[in-house]
């Protein structure tokens, strides 16, 4: 036997006997065999006592590698698995998973897992911890693997995708499979906690048993962890669904409909204002707006494409009883090309922008679903611009300041461009073409690079029927979203038989360029909640003022009077007319989130005055009616801008 051992930094080591992963760490250095975790062989995780004995390319990981992390997690996975059920002989394991964000365990038993008994699962996790106790890798045949999980049905399930012998690990009596690597022994395991536990159903799918999702996290060091704790706690202050659901803003009911979320009066509000906001900008912008059927015959979706390559993402057809089968639409395109379509075009029509806040049903997998942010029913700020082929580059720049005046006003600065091109070799989901995908990506990169801005680009990214720029955004969760996108499309003109009569009296074929300036009002006023943390400014705030007089029955028909000075300007107003104490009114506006609080007692009643409490912060100032009047004006003209 003899082989090679090609390590990261180039350097071949020939061996002429096996060796395992640990063994090869320790003849690198003493000290690297003590602080490896596992091993990357050609790419793959694999734990400690590997065997090598082919030519292989090798990496030692130690705790100072991120891919370390995944192995203490999953190693923390097993060991709650094995505390579980220890706990509770009676528990059934599903799936388990770790990765950059912690690990989960799926579990099921006829009394479910509770939050309430995570502290003792931790306390008998770090007893087993602090004893050091082996962790043994193990191979076993699937046969004797299927009699020890013969009474649950989840773990009999995976086991039946697996080979005849199973990578499998034990913890004194205990035994699972389907981990990547894990270590040794739980003695290098130091900082971990079990985070919460959640509903999942069983492999994703609403028809199957809901099981309890145990989470938590694992790291090397403590501060590490803390930092983590800390960051997890921002993100459940800033989560929209919590938010929503505290501030009354939106809620959605699995047992009326997954993925289809109601509107209450506040968050409907907020909506409203931010749909007349982009309604005005684009109407000021050259845009046409239009309301088109969120029902279309099943052709045009043939016929754009979107059949063949998103059937999957579309509700089925519905058959009319005549032939006719029509289908709820999962995006505007087609709509708005029957709006072009309706009239003979003329060069001197272009660019022609149709735009539309335009409702579209996707189906989404329950277990994708996720407050606004992943829904069935959506409503996007859409827009189709209709150009001839010297327009582009100049259409093109006049989307991209639309869109970044649109960002300016919601305050949003954390943002990249991404060029998105077709990958060549992914005939499947792009269409061949090979003359018109270099055409307009190099037109896209032309338009960009004469703007003189900084972008990255991406193969595989862009839509089926071209190219697009997609502006990237990071959400208050930390997460890497598109918001807006530009998208040139020479393909749909074609499929379509569009035309314009150009200068020389002959058809010519149009450019379409699809373009969303904030993408569907759902994700959007997620995103929204999450970055104001649910503190909307005071031109999107669903309340802009609460009114607390100190005593009703002395100061409530003076309350009136300022709401109604108030409401006749347009400002939204609430009167706290409770029969509760002005201090818990005062918290309460404040819990809401309120941007103004006017306290009116018999100083302001007798001089037309307010006393004035901004959201988050202690301080009030009394100040004239009028002066007031002013003071939120200028806030909400300004979009709450510091000056």
């Amino acid at each position: 036997m003899s082989f090679s051992i090609t390590l990261p930094d180039g350097s071949k080591k020939d061996f002429d006997s096996s060796l395992t992963i640990a063994e090869l760490a320790s003849g690198i250095a003493t000290s690297l065999g003590k602080a490896a975790v596992a091993g990357k062989v050609n790419g793959e995780l694999k734990p400690l006592d590997f065997v090598l004995d082919a030519d292989s390319e090798v990496a030692i990981v130690t705790d100072k590698d991120e891919a370390a992390l995944e192995v203490l997690r999953e190693t923390v996975a097993f060991i709650f698995e094995a505390t579980a059920k220890k706990a509770h002989s009676e528990l059934r394991l599903g799936l388990h998973e770790a990765g950059e964000d912690g690990f989960f365990v799926d579990t099921d038993k006829a009394d479910q897992i509770k939050v309430t008994e995570l502290p003792e699962l931790e306390k008998a996790m770090q007893k087993v911890i602090k004893n050091g106790e082996k962790i043994e890798h193990v191979q076993v045949a699937k046969a004797e693997l299927a009699e020890i999980f013969k009474d649950d049905p989840f773990k009999s399930e995976l086991l039946a995708k697996e080979a005849d012998q199973v990578d499998a690990y034990k913890l004194g009596d205990f035994i699972d499979f389907g981990f990547k690597a894990l270590l040794p022994n739980t003695g290098k395991i130091k900082q971990f906690k079990l985070l919460s536990v959640a509903g999942a159903y069983w492999l994703g799918k609403s028809s199957n048993p809901m099981l309890q999702r145990v989470a938590g996290t694992a790291f090397f060091k403590a501060a590490d962890l803390e930092a983590d704790l800390k960051r997890r706690q921002e993100i459940k202050e800033r989560d929209h669904r919590t938010l929503g659901h505290n501030l009354d803003l939106f809620f959605v009911d699995p047992k009326v409909g997954a993925g289809l979320p109601y509107w209450m009066p506040k968050g409907a509000t907020i909506r409203r204002i931010v749909e007349r906001y982009i309604i005005d900008r684009e109407v000021a912008d050259g845009y046409q707006h239009v309301y088109t059927p969120v029902l279309m015959n099943l052709d045009a979706y043939k016929t754009s494409g979107h059949w063949a390559h998103y059937r999957d993402d579309m509700f089925p057809p519905m058959d009319m009883g005549d032939g006719e089968m029509l289908e709820l639409r999962p995006m505007n395109c087609p709509s708005h090309i029957q709006i072009y379509k309706h009239h003979i075009r003329s060069y001197r029509d272009l660019p022609l922008r149709v735009a539309e806040l335009g409702m579209m049903h996707r189906y989404e997998k329950s277990g994708a679903l996720s407050g606004l942010q992943r829904v069935r029913e959506m409503t996007l700020n859409d827009g189709h611009t209709f150009v001839t082929l010297d327009q582009v580059q100049t259409e093109f720049a006049k989307i991209l300041k639309l869109i970044m005046d649109v960002y300016k006003d919601f305050d949003i600065t954390d943002y990249y461009f991404r060029l998105s091109y077709r990958d060549p070799k992914n005939t499947d989901k792009y269409f061949a073409n090979d003359e018109m995908w270099e055409r307009s990506q190099k037109m896209l990169k032309g338009a960009m690079d004469d703007l003189g801005l900084d972008y990255v680009e991406a193969e595989g990214e862009a839509a089926f029927y071209g190219p697009k720029l997609d502006i990237q955004t990071k959400t208050a969760l930390g997460n890497d979203e598109t918001m807006s996108t530009i998208q040139l499309d020479f393909m749909l003109p074609e499929r379509f038989g569009l035309s314009y009569v150009g200068q020389d009296g002959e058809e010519h074929r149009p450019v379409m360029i699809h373009r969303g300036i904030v993408g569907t009002m759902e994700r959007f006023i997620a995103y929204l909640i999450e970055i104001y943390k649910g503190a909307f400014p005071t031109w999107l705030a669903p309340v802009q003022a609460e009114i607390i007089p100190v005593n009703l029955e002395a100061h409530g028909e003076y309350a009136e009077k300022v709401r109604l000075e108030l409401a006749k300007r347009g400002f939204r107003v609430d009167v706290d007319s409770r029969n509760e104490k002005m201090g818990y009114k005062i918290r309460e506006s404040q819990t809401q989130k309120v941007p103004y609080t006017l306290v009116l007692g018999d100083d302001e009643m007798n001089s037309d005055s307010v006393n004035v409490r901004r959201y988050g912060n202690e301080d009030q100032e009394t100040m004239s009616l009028d002066e007031f009047i002013n003071l939120i004006t200028a806030d909400v003209n300004e979009y709450s801008r510091e000056k």
